[in-house]
């Protein structure tokens, strides 16, 4: 018996048939944090970062939609999805920029990795848009916040 949920029963990889779940109400928030050096904290103002490249967050925002519309494209297993929602939102908070993003449509599979994808690759751009100021930033504690509609709901704020 395969208890893998990937795997067919002849040990291959396998896309997961959601084809007899019900369509329901997915939504999932997901958060990443980048810690900010000095360098990059001391050109902040009014909740945003202008960096020689642009407005860090604007951007950062505008990539992690993109990823997260994309995310079928880059996890195998993912199945692509109608998004109906995302929300990207950041915050300074001390030393950290925390970048959440909720991601929401009606189907048979859940929104996760879509939300972890949104705010991974919003992480990433804040990093790629500051690393001229700065290479000492660090990305962490990339995590599921929250999720619901599906088989079972989570709640790790």
């Amino acid at each position: 018996m395969n208890d893998l949920t990937h795997v067919d029963p002849s040990g291959q990889p396998t896309m997961v048939d959601v084809g007899g779940r019900p369509e329901t109400r997915r939504e999932a928030s997901a958060q990443a944090l980048v810690r900010l050096p000095p360098e990059v904290l001391g050109i902040a103002r009014d909740g945003e970062i202008f960096a020689p490249k642009g407005p860090v967050f604007a951007t950062a925002i505008v990539a992690g939609t993109q990823a997260a519309k994309r995310t079928s494209d880059l996890i195998p297993f993912c199945h692509p999805l109608a998004i109906e929602k995302i929300k990207i939102g950041i915050r300074l908070e001390r030393t950290d920029a925390i970048v959440e993003c909720t991601v929401a449509c009606t189907s048979r599979t859940g929104v996760e990795m879509e939300a972890l994808t949104g705010a991974s690759v919003a992480a990433l751009t804040i990093y790629d848009m500051c690393k001229a100021l700065s290479l000492g930033m660090e990305i962490r504690e990339v995590k599921l916040l929250e999720k619901s509609g599906g088989r079972r709901n989570y709640q790790g704020r």
